[in-house]
């Protein structure tokens, strides 16, 4: 074995050492080129998703039925923004450029959550919305709390706090139209009808069908796997339908003797047509993302060279 073997050696099992002993990853610590590679997807993706994400409600703030709720809906859609820039930061600690991580998406190289590539009908859509998909990205944002690596693990605290928040604004939406006039109660169960599958898709394949999550889980980049994030969304999401009257729209859906729920199969050709760009409104949300970027280029070109003057101006 060759000296430098030996090194890479010892620095692997100092990484697995701290893996072990949960001490977090940080950027100028040594980490195999996998565990960067699957970070820089990971969080890229992260980012992707909760830009993206803010088109579907972006359109309902000149419709929201009152005052009251298109303030909601402004700050909710502001904060998916501000978790776009914590995890864009994050991203880049691993040596790859915020330019690089958009041109990527942009070129359709980089994916995003498939849920986001469904339409916003009604303002039902926005309740079921903040209920369903937030709380599905919740469950699955705490555990990433104790993800090894630093700057992701920081990141996530703040946004799981915010998300919570966005979660409780759907519900509370879903619950005021199902105490209202039948329609509004038939919208929200319209609504549930049309996000309840892709919310559990959300949580990604079948762990066997799933080959980067065994590694993920082995470097607790991921602390729990997809299939039992989607059990611990639906356990709570079910009793929280129907508690406010709504049926979550799933024949085979059953109630085991330990509590859990029996669910249906999920339409995974549906999922993976989705995620490879021919959803309901895939070409529709990666234009606005691209035009909104270009149109933006003057702010980033004005903010770059103030900052430029600011730095010359320090220097003397």
């Amino acid at each position: 074995m060759t000296v430098q073997a030996v090194i890479e050696q010892e620095k692997l099992a100092q990484f697995e050492a701290k893996i072990e002993n949960e001490i977090k990853i940080e950027p100028n610590d040594w980490m195999p080129e996998d565990y960067r590679k699957h970070l820089i997807r990971q969080i890229s993706q992260h980012a992707h998703s909760e830009v993206i994400g803010m088109q579907p409600e972006g359109n309902w703030i000149t419709r929201a039925p009152s005052l009251r709720s298109k303030k909601i809906l402004l700050a909710k859609i502001q904060d998916e923004g501000g978790h776009g820039l914590y995890l864009y930061a994050a991203a880049e600690t691993l040596g790859v450029s915020r330019e690089q991580f958009i041109s990527w998406l942009h070129e359709g190289k980089a994916k995003y959550a498939s849920v986001f590539n469904y339409p916003t009908l009604n303002w039902a859509d926005i309740g079921a919305i903040g209920w369903l998909v937030d709380g599905a990205a919740i469950t699955n944002q705490v555990s990433l709390q104790r993800t090894s690596y630093g700057p992701y693990s920081r990141a996530m605290v703040r946004i799981c706090k915010e998300e919570s928040f966005h979660q409780r604004q759907g519900y509370e939406i879903m619950w005021r139209m199902m105490e209202g006039t039948k329609d509004q109660q038939r919208m929200a169960q319209d609504a549930l009808n049309r996000w309840w599958w892709p919310s559990l898709m959300m949580f990604g394949p079948h762990d066997t069908d799933s080959p980067r999550s065994e590694k993920a889980i082995q470097w607790k980049i991921k602390r729990e796997s997809n299939d039992r994030l989607r059990e611990k969304f639906i356990n709570k999401t079910i009793p929280q339908a129907e508690l406010i009257g709504l049926k979550v729209p799933d024949p085979e859906l059953r109630l085991n003797e330990d509590g859990t729920y029996q669910h249906g199969d999920i339409n995974w050709d549906e999922f993976y047509a989705v995620i490879n760009g021919n959803g309901p409104c895939n070409k529709q949300r990666l234009q606005h993302h691209i035009k909104a970027h270009q149109d933006g280029a003057w702010v980033r070109e004005t903010a770059a060279i103030h900052q430029q003057k600011m730095n010359n101006h320090g220097k003397h």
